[in-house]
């Protein structure tokens, strides 16, 4: 379902400290801008088969989140490549495609065509994403008015109204209070048993261990393991406590 070949993602970090374009301008004309190469990623390769639920685990900066973003399309990989399966529904940066100046019900439709969901699709799934989200008496308020809390769970439940071939999850798992992070892990339960390959990053390894299949193990861009998720999280906690 999602084959990853070789990915290589490099950014060029800038030595100069350049605060205008037209000092970029004209040290790029003379040839004198000086650049860092960091490699957020390093011929990261795996496959994952239908049906699926991988987790992938490691310290900060170790890479996952770029790889979700590069998995999901998100960013393109300056090496390697990824095919995929089905399609692909991200669950990365719940609210980032809000209108902070429209109201609940218009960003139900913003966010959701953003996410390629149709407005007749939206229309009919309308109620249930008010009705999940619990927001049935602010959905006509300005979203600048919600908890970030509030805007947590709206993202939520529009991105999770569909059952897609493939899920991508980045830390979205405590979204709101504790009931509704009960009613998301329950609703992300019902998603997997449909058949869904998951990708799923998370620091709580608990909860990795708990949904995951396999575990890929990822250290400054770089695959550690990949395997049984009991014993590569195992080895990844004890690397930790060294």
């Amino acid at each position: 379902m999602i084959k990853a070949d070789t990915i290589t993602v490099c950014y060029r970090m800038s030595r100069d400290k350049i605060k205008s374009i037209k000092e970029y301008l004209v040290a790029l004309v003379k040839r004198k801008l000086q650049y860092d190469e960091f490699l957020a990623l390093d011929d990261v390769s795996f496959h994952i088969k239908k049906g699926e639920v991988v987790g992938i685990i490691g310290n900060n900066g170790a890479g996952k989140s770029t790889l979700l973003k590069v998995i999901s399309g998100i960013l393109r990989p300056t090496k390697g490549s990824v095919e995929l399966g089905g399609n692909v529904v991200p669950m990365l940066e719940l609210g980032s495609g809000f209108d902070f100046d429209l109201t609940g019900r218009e960003n139900i439709f913003l966010n959701g065509s953003i996410l390629g969901y149709s407005e007749k699709f939206l229309i009919s799934k309308y109620d249930e994403i008010v009705a999940f989200s619990e927001l049935e008496e602010f959905i006509d308020i300005p979203v600048r008015n919600y908890s970030s809390g509030m805007i947590m769970r709206l993202a939520f439940s529009i991105a999770s109204m569909v059952n897609p071939d493939i899920l991508i999850v980045d830390e979205i798992l405590a979204v709101g209070d504790a009931a509704f992070q009960e009613k998301s892990y329950t609703r992300m339960m019902e998603m997997m048993s449909h058949g869904t390959t998951v990708l799923l990053v998370s620091h709580s390894i608990d909860q990795i261990r708990r949904l995951c299949d396999r575990v890929i193990w990822l250290d400054h861009g770089k695959v550690v393991e990949q395997g049984d998720t009991a014993e590569i999280c195992d080895r990844y906690i004890q690397s930790t406590q060294h």
